[in-house]
């Protein structure tokens, strides 16, 4: 038997999915947030090609970066996950954002058009861009601000190695998810299997924090926003069947 919360979240949910269909601004809005964001990542990589960084610092950028992605792009996952205000004006991008658990298999595509279509859900990442570029004008430590950098680059990429976890059979993608450079499947299942766990999606390596995090602040989304989506069945529904 659902509560009446359940059923006003569901129908809440429903109302915000028809205005995404119906009202070009919200598709042609994450459209323009996929453009912001790329043109800043391509106006920062010369400024990190520029940089002042010795060999031996590198691969401690790397992991720093890698980490640091992984955890933020994590952390703003259990977010969203637990979201729930699709009568806000971020509403219909809140509902739209909860499908990738009614649908976990995306659609077959271009890595380059993956990586453009989902930038535009990062609205985030258009204002840590903008705040790096800032920084990188002030003038910062060169390790630091490559770091900043490849966190803002990572984040799109980690929408790749999210697709790539769900829709790949490539024996070279299966290489990088074994040595974890990309996320895969085994590490990423729970997340879908169980309650409330594994919300990174860059490699994975910052879940055993993010965990923590979820545990004690959140009651999980299976038995919550899950169920938010139970009766969407497409662009003009209001439909229920109970």
């Amino acid at each position: 038997m659902l509560s009446n919360e359940i059923r006003t979240k569901q129908e809440e949910f429903n109302r915000a999915m028809i205005k995404y269909h119906k009202i070009p601004f919200y598709q042609n809005t994450y459209k323009l947030v996929s453009i912001i964001n790329i043109t800043l990542q391509i106006i920062l990589l010369p400024i990190l090609w520029s940089l002042s960084i010795s060999f031996t610092w590198v691969l401690l950028i790397l992991f720093l970066a890698y980490f640091i992605t992984d955890f933020i792009n994590g952390l703003v996952h259990l977010y969203m996950d637990h979201n729930d205000q699709y009568n806000s004006f971020f509403g219909v991008f809140i509902a739209s954002f909860h499908l990738h658990h009614k649908t976990p298999e995306y659609k077959n595509n271009n890595i380059l058009a993956v990586y453009f279509n989902e930038s535009g859900m990062k609205f985030w990442l258009v204002i840590y861009l903008v705040c790096v570029l800032i920084l990188a004008w002030l003038g910062i430590n060169d390790i630091v601000l490559a770091i900043l950098i490849l966190v803002g680059i990572l984040s799109s990429f980690a929408e790749v190695s999210h697709y790539l976890c769900h829709n790949s059979k490539s024996k070279l993608v299966k290489f990088f998810q074994s040595i974890g450079i990309i996320l895969s499947m085994k590490n990423h299942k729970n997340h879908h299997n169980e309650d409330n766990n594994s919300y990174a999606f860059l490699n994975g390596m910052s879940n055993f924090l993010i965990d923590k995090i979820a545990y004690v602040f959140y009651s999980g989304y299976k038995n919550n926003s899950d169920k938010h989506y139970e009766y969407y069945q497409g662009k003009d529904t209001l439909n229920r069947t109970d």
